[in-house]
């Protein structure tokens, strides 16, 4: 009799929660920014392997029919750009990444003319503006025992930190081994998925397909010879040129020649230049493949990672140095660097540690601009936090 009544309970009870689930569901998606806070603040520990991009289930059934595939002997034609040939839609796209990252790069190096940027000495924190905030998450070893941050000034590099990867010559070729670690150059990663998608540079040359490539029973066969004597570089290929000119400093500091005259500008061309960059860099990874490593910062672009063992992160000894290559993310590509979001910050206020809290996050160039007057887009409004209130040091006790 007890568990019939529990039971008729449990039933009326879910019933009402299921009713006022429906009712809620007209208003829109319920969602918690705590939550999503809670994440992003979250990083990986040293033993701790990044998050897979495409589930490890998914990879085992790709593996099984790729397996299939081999054991079948017949042709199989490949689409671009795996079989050598260039995605003639997404050439403009990385003409337009490269360009935008040039234009970014002038944006960020004006703004910060006017705008500080610290990081701590001990750790990888970034403050963007003055003051620097005093929350104590420096909890590496030889920081200071109540874990507050050791600032100085940086710059760009700061803001915009370059992940270099291996210029490969030709993307299908073997991979580059360790012995041959010192003989290739590394260029920015963003520069080299550019020019695997259709840049042309004349310092960094490529090989550039007029034939396609085949798969016979799981081997490539390449019917091109490997340096044709027709082979002229840039020929028949029309470059991206921007409507701004840009040229280089002859004696002094400024590094771009942009038609901006005050510091707003160079913000709101910043950020868009920066919309543009990412959201272009995300249409090129769907295509052409980054691979990345799931311990270390280190970055390949192209269908599969180097073979060069100095990954020194979480158990290199077992791999004997070499790196547990996975799917890159955006944040990969051009390590994002998130900062605390300071709602006011022409008030001078100091973000402390017992607010934290209440306070958001941004990408430091997002941020960078932000603070000059430029308009953040809808994507980050979830981070900024913008709409919580931040209580005073008198009221927060009052806080629920």
């Amino acid at each position: 009799m007890f568990h019939r009544r529990v039971t008729s309970v449990l039933n009326l009870r879910g019933n009402a929660i299921l009713s006022t689930v429906k009712e809620l569901g007209n208003v829109g998606p319920l969602y918690s920014t705590v939550s999503a806070m809670e994440a992003l603040l979250r990083k990986v520990k040293k033993a701790e392997k990044k998050p897979w991009v495409t589930s490890v289930n998914e990879l085992k059934r790709r593996a099984r029919y790729d397996k299939q595939e081999r054991r079948v002997v017949r042709e199989v034609a490949l689409r671009p750009p795996e079989n050598g040939l260039l995605v003639e839609k997404l050439i403009p796209v990385a003409h337009h990444v490269l360009a935008s990252r040039a234009q970014l790069l002038a944006c960020v190096s004006r703004i910060l003319e006017e705008i500080p940027i610290y990081f701590c000495s001990f750790c990888t924190e970034v403050h963007v503006g003055h003051p620097p905030h005093k929350i104590r998450t420096c909890n590496v070893s030889g920081s200071q025992k109540n874990k507050e941050h050791t600032w100085q000034r940086g710059g760009v590099v700061h803001v915009l930190p370059v992940v270099q990867s291996f210029h490969l010559y030709d993307r299908l070729g073997r991979a580059v081994s360790h012995n041959e670690r010192l003989e290739v150059d590394r260029i920015p990663a963003l520069v080299e998925l550019c020019i695997q998608a259709g840049v042309n540079l004349p310092e960094y040359p490529t090989r550039r397909r007029k034939f396609p490539i085949y798969r016979v029973a799981g081997k490539l066969i390449d019917f091109e010879k490997r340096f044709p004597k027709d082979n002229f570089f840039g020929k028949d290929i029309e470059t991206f040129r921007s409507k701004e000119t840009i040229k280089k400093p002859i004696g002094d500091g400024n590094y771009f020649n942009l038609p901006f005259d005050d510091i707003k500008g160079f913000a709101m061309r910043g950020i868009e230049a920066w919309e543009i960059m990412r959201t272009g860099a995300i249409q090129l990874m769907k295509t052409y493949g980054v691979q990345t490593c799931g311990y270390c910062p280190e970055l390949q672009v192209g269908p599969k990672g180097h073979r060069v063992r100095q990954c020194q992160a979480f158990k290199h000894q077992m791999r004997d140095g070499q790196h547990a290559w996975q799917e890159a993310t955006i944040d990969d590509l051009l390590s994002t660097v998130y900062v605390w979001h300071v709602q006011n910050p022409h008030s001078g206020d100091v973000l402390v540690d017992s607010m934290k809290r209440y306070y958001g996050k941004l990408p430091a160039v997002v941020e960078l601009f932000s603070q000059v007057g430029a308009q953040v887009g809808d994507d980050y409004y979830h981070m900024m936090r913008d709409d919580v209130v931040v209580p005073g040091l008198d009221e927060e006790k009052l806080v629920v």
